[in-house]
Order: C-alpha cells, then sequence, then structure tokens
C-alpha cells in the first residue's frame, strides 16, 4: 500500500466533491455568495478557485488582509490569485487594528527580554521549534534574529514569554476574521475558511481567528491533497512551490519549522496511518522512518491533539439540570 496514492487517488471526485459542499452550504445558509481572505498561499488558492468554478466570480468576493509583517509576496499572489480568476477583491491592511492595540511594541519588549541585542531597524525575527525527526521530543521554541537573511542569533524562550507572544500573533488572526464578518455581513456572503486537515487535527489555527467561519470546505483534505487539487486545478506554481506559513513573523517562518516540525508528507502520512490504523511495516515502507522514530512521532502527535483539544472543542453550556 502506497500512503500518498491513497490520499491522492481520485482528485477530480474530490474537487467536485469539494464543490458541491461550497454551493449546498450556501444555498442552505441563504446567502448570495462566499468570501474569503486570499492570503498568496495554496490553501486560499485552491478554495477560491473551487469557489469561482462552483459559484461563479460574480458570488466570490477576495480580501488581501496585509499587516506591515506580511510578506510582500503575500500580497502580491494573492491579488495576482484574485485578478487571473477576474474575482473582484479588495485590500484591508490590518497594521492600524494591531499598532491600536499597541501589538508591535508589546512584542518588541518581549524580543529584547529574550534578545537584548534586538534593533527592531535592522532585525527581522522569527519563531521556531528544533526540527522533530533529529532532534526528538524536545519542544522549546526560540527566537531567530535575522539580519540581510542571514540568522544571527537565537534565543531560547521562557514559558511565559512564549506564551504572550502567541498571545499577541494571535490577535491578527482574529483583526482579519473581525473585518471579514464585517464585508460579508455587509454583502449577505458566507465566510469560507481556507483550514485544511492536518491544520485541523493539530490545532494548528487560532480560536475565533481563521477557525471562526461559516464553512471549512478543506477541513477534510489533507495538506498533501490541497496540493494535488492545487496541480489538478492549474493553481500558480509560485503558490504551490511556496513554503506554507502563517505569515505573522518579519521573517517569513515556514509551518514546517514551527508547526510540523516534519516535512509534510511525513506528517500526513503519520496522520493517516494513525486515522486507518495502518500497521507499522506500512508506515515503515512508506516514511522511511525506523521503528523508534515512527513511535516517537506518534506519541508527538498525540501530545499536540491533546494539548490543542480545547481550540477544537465547542465552549462549554451552562445547563440548569446540570449536565455542563
Amino acid at each position: 500500500m502506497q500512503i500518498l496514492e491513497e490520499l491522492n487517488k481520485n482528485t477530480e471526485k474530490l474537487s467536485m466533491d469539494l464543490r458541491g459542499f461550497i454551493k449546498q452550504n450556501v444555498v442552505d445558509f441563504k446567502k448570495k455568495g462566499v468570501l474569503l481572505g486570499v492570503s498568496g498561499g495554496v490553501d486560499s488558492a485552491v478554495t477560491l478557485t473551487l469557489a469561482v468554478q462552483e459559484l461563479g466570480k460574480e458570488n466570490v468576493y477576495g480580501l488581501l488582509l496585509p499587516e506591515k509583517e506580511s510578506a510582500p509576496s503575500s500580497r502580491a499572489l494573492g491579488a495576482e490569485m484574485c485578478e487571473s480568476l477576474d474575482v473582484p477583491y479588495e485590500e484591508m491592511p490590518i497594521s492600524p487594528i494591531l499598532e491600536s492595540l499597541d501589538i508591535y511594541e508589546k512584542k518588541e519588549e518581549v524580543i529584547k527580554r529574550t534578545c537584548p541585542e534586538y534593533d527592531p531597524e535592522i532585525h527581522k525575527t522569527s519563531l521556531v521549534l528544533p526540527d522533530f525527526l533529529d532532534q526528538g521530543l524536545v519542544t522549546v521554541p526560540y527566537i531567530k534574529l535575522v539580519k540581510d537573511d542571514e540568522v544571527v542569533s537565537q534565543h531560547r524562550l521562557k514559558a511565559s514569554d512564549y506564551l504572550e507572544l502567541i498571545g499577541l500573533q494571535n490577535v491578527k488572526q482574529r483583526s482579519r476574521m473581525i473585518i471579514q464578518y464585517m464585508q460579508a455581513e455587509k454583502m449577505n456572503y458566507a465566510v469560507c475558511g481556507t483550514t485544511n486537515k492536518t491544520e485541523m487535527v493539530l490545532g494548528q489555527f487560532v480560536k475565533y481567528g481563521d477557525g471562526g467561519v461559516d464553512i471549512e470546505p478543506l477541513a477534510d483534505c489533507y495538506k498533501t491533497q490541497v496540493y494535488a487539487l492545487a496541480n489538478y486545478l492549474n493553481v500558480n506554481e509560485e503558490i504551490i512551490q511556496r513554503p506554507p506559513s502563517a505569515d505573522t513573523w518579519s521573517h517569513y517562518t515556514s509551518d514546517q519549522d514551527f508547526y510540523w516540525r516534519m516535512p509534510i508528507q511525513i506528517m500526513d502520512q503519520l496522520l493517516y496511518s494513525q486515522e486507518h490504523q495502518l500497521p507499522l511495516d506500512i508506515i515503515r515502507e512508506n516514511t522511511g522512518l525506523s521503528e523508534e522514530k515512527i513511535t516517537k512521532a506518534h506519541k508527538h502527535i498525540a501530545n499536540v491533539k491533546d494539548s490543542t483539544e480545547y481550540i477544537r472543542a465547542v465552549a462549554p453550556v451552562f445547563s440548569l439540570n446540570g449536565d455542563n
């Protein structure tokens, strides 16, 4: 059994099923169309293309939501994607919202506590975790300082500083969702998400941020399947080849550097093998990993799932009958 072949064995049918899902939800919600944030990444490009194919370009609206730490290529590729599909779109930067909350200044204060030499005028920053397959279960995050595209230093974060940085960074996704709903409700459109199954399973989204949408077409598609869809739909090759990222740090930080900590093809095969309870020999044959590394990887994934369960969970609701 070849896991990747199994995942991508019927991309055409998957494409049609996803289109039907989008259409059915627009009808059920009694909306005129869908609106989505277009980031220049493969998930939003695939979702935008499917929506246009099913609903027509006149019933799809794109929003570019950059901020001052976004990579310039994100805005350029997002605009190019909308224009290639002739989709109406608008650019609404979120920097004014973040500046009003002092997000950038507070973030700089935390970084300076960790990196005394940090100078925002000359350094870019990224938050990364050690490569999992080579370094095991170490989960201590650290800040990288980058000058002229070269890493000049890196410092481990205290747990309290890490939590503060995550809280500040997550305001970016939540600000984007505020704007998406403001625009969508004005147009009577559904807000369409772009979170894929890999991200959903690992809790790789922000509650009430990119996770706070009306519909999630890709939520049962592993990232590997999203790439297969992108190739099938003839998405811009530059977008397909671009390393996926939340794009919230001044130095472009890939999801592999922080979230997955291993190549996405390996992560998806491990997730698929867990979902379908595949025997060890098939996992070893497909991933090329030793039994020891597979065991460590499964433990790592289980830990990530447990620690992010609250993100996926529906908020507790009080009941007079005592069923909370």
